[in-house]
């Protein structure tokens, strides 16, 4: 069950890190993730069955869902529409453009050669699979920390924390969105052509919740494993994938039917949301506590010294003090 979960995690993973680009690094919502997931898949698929190799057409499902973020982004910037509404726009069409692709729902792969295949024959399935989506997914994570440290991908970043000061500083932030855009749904896209060839078929429906799968693996990757540098982050990514898709095949394996699995979905992404928030509640009351408890006992301290209380003159205001000082002289005349 372990193996099994991480190897669908590492295949999982490049969508988790696309999500993670927009959530995290440009804080835009975009629900492009569920049409160009389909898109890479359809892509893959009907390229491998017209005779291109699996490695092609992954890349050629890459550079489709680049595509699809671009549409996004022109929408976002150049026509001023709001993330939301521009990424449901992308989503919306790209279901008619994935049946065009496919020409039906569904389409099977036939004797056509994946990624796995080229792996030595008698290595089983589960170690083929960790072994595709851990080089994949390590390619990735390496270009990308390589391009967060290009001025690129710090002017990425820098629109993604505050879009006005990188604007005031000479910074193109719409190019910046519109490169973000295509990097995220390029690698969402390239999980949608893993995710195909290692299920066999390519499905109009496959989007379909997606960006739940997604938020929910980034922030389960935040729980485990958080920190400032790009690398730490980029595997925290990694490790919610696995994790979660370890929550998903647990969750099967104690009978519950594969129609659950999108609630299921829902309910982590809950839970992951309001752990923090609990968490940060906790650690807020204990220190609320601790510093009550240290002025009691400072005030018992207090209180065994009376030499050291201080005198009801002295919390009196300047004004009251020097009045009171002064009937006191009236009275001694």
């Amino acid at each position: 069950m372990l193996i099994t979960s991480i190897g669908q995690g590492l295949l999982w993973a490049p969508l988790v890190i696309g999500v993670f680009l927009t959530f995290r690094i440009l804080d835009i919502p975009d629900l492009t993730t569920e049409g160009s997931f389909p898109l890479g898949a359809a892509i893959t698929i009907s390229t491998m069955l017209n005779g291109q190799s699996a490695l092609t057409a992954s890349l050629l499902g890459f550079l489709g869902g680049c595509a699809a973020g671009w549409v996004t982004g022109m929408l976002d910037t150049k026509l001023k529409m709001p993330s939301l509404l521009a990424g449901i726009l992308t989503m919306t069409g790209l279901y008619s453009i994935n049946m065009h692709i496919m020409g039906r729902a569904n389409v099977p792969l036939l004797d056509q050669k994946v990624l796995t295949n080229y792996l030595p024959a008698g290595w089983s399935l589960d170690v083929q699979t960790i072994l595709i989506g851990g080089i994949i997914t390590t390619l990735v994570v390496l270009s990308l920390v390589w391009l967060f440290q290009t001025r690129l991908g710090l002017s990425l970043m820098a629109t993604g924390n505050n879009a006005a000061m990188s604007a005031a500083n000479g910074i193109y932030t719409d190019r910046m969105v519109i490169i973000g855009y295509m990097l995220s749904n390029g690698l969402i896209a390239l999980s949608g052509g893993l995710i195909a060839q290692s299920n066999g078929y390519a499905d109009i429906g496959m989007g379909i919740g997606t960006i739940v799968i997604g938020l929910a693996s980034v922030l389960v990757g935040e729980i485990f494993l958080h920190g400032r540098k790009i690398w730490i982050r980029l595997t925290g990514m990694v490790v919610g994938a696995i994790i979660y898709r370890y929550l998903l095949t647990l969750a099967m394996g104690m009978g519950f039917p594969v129609n659950d699995l999108k609630i299921l979905s829902a309910v982590i992404l809950v839970i992951v949301i309001c752990l923090p928030m609990l968490q940060t509640k906790y650690q807020t009351k204990r220190q609320l506590n601790r510093y009550l408890k240290q002025i009691g006992v400072e005030q018992n301290v207090t209180n065994r010294h009376p030499e050291r209380t201080t005198t009801t003159e002295s919390l009196l205001p300047g004004n009251q003090q020097r009045t009171a000082r002064f009937e006191e002289r009236e009275l001694d005349d």
